[in-house]
Parts: C-alpha cells; sequence; structure tokens
C-alpha cells in the first residue's frame, strides 16, 4: 500500500493512523479472539505502516506520524475492555516514537478523541445482553454534550498536525476524565465501579451482533428522537450498510 501511494503521489510526509473496531459487553462475554482482534487492528495495523514509512522518513529527516488513540487508552472503561487494550497499546507506542523520533526531525502527535458523533455505532460489535448494551453506547454516540461532530474532531486534528502538537484530547468531557483520572486514579476507579453497577449484567442469547440488526428493532419514537443526531451522523458517513451517503455538496 505504501509503495503504491508513493510511486502515485510522492514520499509520505503526514501518516493518519486512524483504524479501530469496538466489542462491547461485559468481560464475561468476550472471548481471546475479541481481545486479539482489538489488538490486530488497533495496535499491529499502526505498527505495520509506521515501521513502513520510516525508513523514507528518517533518510529525509522529516514527516509527520499522527496516530489517532481515543480516551479509552487513557481511562480504561467497563465493558468496553478488548477496545480499551487496543487502544492503551496505541497510545503507549505513539508517546514512546514521539520521544524517540524527534531528534530525527519527525514528529509524532497522538490524539485522543473522546466519543465522535460518527454513527461508528452502527457498526460496532455487541455481546451480552445485546439490545441494553446497544441502548445505552448509541444514546452516549448521539448525545452533543458528550460526543462531537466528525467534522470538528478531523479540523481539530489538522491544526494539531499543522503545529506539530505531541498530543491533542479531542472534547471536554474526554480532557477533563484524562486530567482527572491522572490526579486521581483511585477515585476515577471507584466511579468506574459505580458506572457498572448501571449497566446491563451478564447473560443474553449469546453470540455477537452489529449495531444496525439491533437499530432496526428499536422502533420507538422516544429511541428515535434521543438517536437522532448518531442516526444522522451514520447515514453522512456510510455507517448503515447497503444504504449510500447522499451526494456531497459541491464546493
Amino acid at each position: 500500500m505504501v509503495r503504491d501511494v508513493e510511486k502515485a503521489a510522492g514520499p509520505v510526509d503526514v501518516l493518519v493512523n486512524n483504524a479501530g473496531i469496538i466489542s462491547v459487553g461485559p468481560f464475561s462475554a468476550m472471548t481471546l479472539e475479541d481481545f486479539d482482534k482489538a489488538m490486530k487492528v488497533m495496535f499491529w495495523g499502526m505498527l505495520y505502516t509506521t515501521m513502513e514509512v520510516l525508513p523514507a522518513m528518517r533518510n529525509r529527516r522529516q514527516g509527520n506520524i499522527v496516530n489517532i488513540t481515543s480516551i479509552g487508552g487513557k481511562v480504561s472503561v467497563p465493558h468496553l475492555l478488548p477496545y480499551s487494550c487496543g487502544k492503551f497499546a496505541a497510545v503507549a507506542l505513539s508517546e514512546g516514537l514521539c520521544q524517540e523520533l524527534a531528534p530525527e526531525g519527525i514528529r509524532v502527535t497522538t490524539i485522543a478523541p473522546g466519543l465522535l458523533r460518527t454513527g461508528s455505532h452502527m457498526n460496532a460489535e455487541f455481546k451480552g445482553r445485546h439490545a441494553s448494551e446497544y441502548a445505552w453506547f448509541a444514546a452516549g454516540a448521539a448525545t452533543p454534550l458528550v460526543s462531537i461532530e466528525a467534522s470538528r474532531a478531523a479540523r481539530s486534528i489538522v491544526r494539531a498536525t499543522i503545529r506539530g502538537e505531541k498530543e491533542r484530547i479531542l472534547s471536554v468531557p474526554a480532557d477533563f476524565l484524562a486530567r482527572f483520572h491522572g490526579l486521581f486514579p483511585g477515585v476515577t476507579g471507584d466511579l468506574g465501579r459505580l458506572a457498572n453497577l448501571f449497566l446491563p449484567g451478564p447473560g443474553g442469547t449469546g453470540g455477537t451482533l452489529r449495531g444496525h440488526s439491533i437499530e432496526a428493532r428499536m422502533n420507538s419514537w422516544l429511541w428515535k428522537r434521543i438517536t437522532q443526531m448518531g442516526r444522522a451522523a451514520a447515514e453522512s458517513l456510510n455507517e448503515i450498510p447497503g444504504k449510500a451517503a447522499a451526494p456531497a455538496r459541491p464546493a
């Protein structure tokens, strides 16, 4: 892939590692495969592309590597353990590379978004009590005060890259949570245990369901209102299987 890009467009000046999968559910419903998949995408995927572009960047003594991690790589939360493990590893790699590569003229930026309103909950995997797990996750991903719009996040990432920032945490709630956890990790753990009491318990029918298949069964007027913004984001960003996005407006 990298060779094809270099042949078509020249040297890679900026590498943006932005890939993720999410499995939502209690640890009792997770398998080794869930953790393996998370690590392959969110850690190994980032490492492979980084190692491929580094020799040329080192030769030129310049380049930017931008790693999209997550607030889930700063603070682990219940029912997202495979995701958090993958993102914690990604943060560790990104921060270490930032320190090692700086003397060689290569800038590494770690981006840690909070919840993004991308509609990706439609393609997340849910285990355990599928409908209940989907409900809390999808509602959070569609709430304006908790989640941020994808285009706003993208602009912030571009600015951080141009400025060569070492780290940027996206959204006020995510930034507060990361800072609070750094100062009071024990309190954050207590709050996480409290939150876990309100999340769905073990059980369910077993297996894994995608968000869009669960969404198709949730037809109440109240639910549609709660998740309206998340559904709109999913439609505009091609997150609904089998449904093409609306044509882009002319620039």
